[in-house]
């Protein structure tokens, strides 16, 4: 068994301790990092902290960052999911439909997150039964779940959702986009979930060292299914989130959008090679590259920069943690 590792084949309480205080200086110096962009971009444009900037960046941000912390409970366990964009595209098509058919918001809600349950079980399926890598299965469904959405409104837009539906997530509640509301929904449990329960330990352990974990009394199934129902859920929530948004149900919706979940969690401080990740990470993630986006908008720069960018950050991030964990050996 690993070092890393207690009997019961989660990390032990040093490791977990220097792993939250790793996590709470990474947090921190991104933290210091967006301050620093929000001051520039106070400068370089009036727009920038206007309330109504200020409030469009917390609702494209927070579509991100749900998502964002679905991947990372499959990233720490060194796994990924490339099909979060798709699921994010079917479920507002499916949402729109049943809307559209009359049936009650609550009900059409509950039936489209149906949806993530469904998609996870099937990653996980395929990744344990079938022996597929993470990358080639969810490869996969994101391209049939795209093809699915475009099938199911033979590529057409879907229209006429209720009022109350679409104006939800324009409304305010005390002074905050409803949308930021909809990021505590999902970051509080998701917190106490990895954090503060034996089973967040079994995601960090299998990650770490799933043998290990296995030989140690630790369900790496249950685990594996778990942590991608998690993530295909959050994903299919958040398009329902962005089906009341724009106003309408598009089977292409959040396109690249598995891009910026990677993205936001790998900032955020989680590590591609497992093991290593937060909750508070992906959201200050999420939150640097709506910044990026928006700034890049109010200054007119050639939103092609903005993925160049994007895939940048991704690779100095990863090679310094490929750096840290070789200087660890």
């Amino acid at each position: 068994m690993s070092e890393s590792t207690i009997q019961d084949g989660t990390p032990s309480a040093a490791t977990e301790k220097r792993q939250l205080q790793l996590g709470f200086l990474r947090s921190l110096t991104l933290l210091f990092l967006l301050v620093l962009i929000w001051v520039a971009l106070s400068f370089a444009t009036d727009s920038f902290f206007t309330a109504a900037n200020i409030s469009n960046l917390m609702r494209q941000g927070a579509l991100w960052a749900i998502i964002a912390v679905g991947q990372t409970f499959v990233i720490v366990t060194g796994g990924i999911d490339l099909s979060v964009g798709a699921v994010v595209g079917l479920s507002s098509t499916v949402v729109a439909i049943l809307l559209k058919a009359d049936l009650p918001i609550w009900a059409a809600v509950f039936c489209t997150l149906a949806i993530g349950p469904a998609v996870g079980s099937f990653h996980a399926f395929g990744i344990l039964r079938m022996g597929l890598p993470p990358f080639i299965m969810t490869l996969a469904t994101l391209t049939g779940l795209r093809g699915l959405g475009l099938l199911l409104t033979n590529g057409l837009t879907i229209t006429g959702m209720p009022p109350e539906f679409v104006d939800f997530s324009r409304e305010t509640f005390l002074g905050l986009p409803t949308l930021f509301w909809m990021v505590v929904i999902v970051v509080v449990p998701a917190y106490l979930l990895l954090h503060h329960t034996i089973w967040g330990r079994y995601v960090y352990a299998v990650g770490s060292n799933a043998e290990a974990a296995r030989l140690s009394g630790v369900s790496n199934a249950r685990t594996i299914y778990l942590v991608y129902i998690t993530s295909a859920t959050c994903a299919a929530f958040a398009g329902i989130l962005t089906a009341s948004r724009i106003g309408v149900g598009v089977a292409t919706t959040g396109e690249g959008w598995e891009l910026q979940s990677i993205a936001a969690a790998v900032i955020g401080g989680a590590s591609l090679f497992g093991a290593v990740g937060s909750i508070p990470g992906p959201l200050l993630g999420s939150i640097l590259l709506t910044t990026i986006s928006n700034g890049a908008n109010l200054l007119n720069v050639n939103p092609f920069w903005q993925r160049i960018i994007t895939g940048a950050l991704i690779i100095v991030i990863v090679w310094l943690d490929q750096m840290r964990r070789s200087g660890r050996r």
